[in-house]
């Protein structure tokens, strides 16, 4: 009796490993642990992952370098490796490596990206050079493609409209970013009721060059306004909720003001009845906000925090 064909099986493809600007080994030592523990680390645009082993894909810890302050060489003790120190606004870091060459590869990238621009003081060969030149293009075209995006939470919209958008859809959430008012900066309008009273807030948020910057007590930088959306996010414990609406549930006079990319050419021009007069609307562009609308909470001479009502009153879950 003829055996049943018993067909191959496949192996199943293996998840590649996330695309790194650098990657190797790293021992690792934080602010509450006493011992140094080895991974397999790979840094990514402006963080560092960290792998139990080199053939996984899911990282087990990450370091935002958003919050880089700066790097600094350790004394070498012999037979335990070279190590330096990072050093971030939360607290710091020490990481170990075999080698010198190791060292000057890891501190090479990190600040390549977090400043960058390739160091020149490092001991580092011309491939080297190159490797950080590399990871400096795509660091630059990755902020770049982040500068030109716009969250869900961004409104074209003035600042009187913003407090009529977030109180007609309070359960949507409770802030939104807009254009400024001097047609330069960002602003972040955020509404809240406790005990049924409510509170209305404007930040300004500035932008120079590739970064924006949440100017309170101590500055916040971020490459894009998502980060901006995260800091306001974070630092309220969630209190804050970005407002996201979908442009069908949008009342008229605020449609087609939603944060969008380049509208598709049709190939032919349909034929259409002549289009009704357009509705009346405020476009902020062509308006200038007067002198009292053009105040926020973080200004010079104010309480430059989130936290500047009282806690008491339970506005916002946490100050900065």
């Amino acid at each position: 009796m003829a055996r049943p064909l018993v067909l191959p099986r496949c192996a199943k493809p293996k998840p590649s490993l996330p695309s790194h600007y650098y990657e190797g080994f790293l021992e690792k030592k934080g602010p509450l642990e006493k011992d140094y523990k080895k991974f397999w680390t790979g840094l990514r645009g402006l963080a560092l992952y960290f792998y139990n082993t080199n053939r996984d894909t899911q990282y087990v810890e990450t370091i935002d370098l958003t919050d880089f302050v700066s790097l600094t060489e350790e004394s070498a003790t012999a037979g335990e490796g070279l190590r330096f120190s990072l050093k971030l606004r939360n607290g710091e870091v020490k990481l170990k490596v075999e080698n010198l060459e190791s060292r000057e590869m890891w501190k090479g990238f990190i600040l390549t990206v977090v400043e960058l621009k390739v160091p020149s003081s490092l001991t580092l060969l011309p491939g080297h050079i190159y490797m950080m030149s590399e990871a400096l293009d795509k660091e630059q075209e990755r902020r770049s493609k982040l500068a030109f995006s716009s969250p869900s939470c961004f409104y074209k919209v003035s600042r009187t409209e913003a407090q009529v958008l977030l109180e007609k859809n309070e359960d949507s959430g409770n802030m939104l970013l807009r254009p400024g008012g001097d047609g330069k900066s960002v602003s972040v309008t955020t509404r809240q009721v406790v005990n049924g009273n409510v509170a209305l807030k404007h930040y300004r948020v500035n932008q120079l060059g590739q970064e924006y910057i949440v100017d309170v007590e101590q500055p916040y930088r971020c490459s894009s306004l998502a980060g901006v959306v995260d800091y306001f996010v974070s630092n309220t414990n969630k209190a804050l909720v970005p407002l996201c609406l979908d442009e069908s549930y949008l009342p008229p006079p605020y449609r087609h003001r939603l944060p969008t990319t380049l509208p598709p050419v049709p190939a032919v021009s349909p034929s259409v009845p002549p289009a009704p007069s357009p509705e009346p609307e405020n476009v902020y562009e062509e308006e200038e906000e007067d002198q009292e609308e053009q105040t926020y909470v973080n200004d010079a001479g104010k309480s430059r925090s989130l936290g500047a009502v009282s806690l008491a009153q339970g506005w916002l879950c946490q100050s900065l």
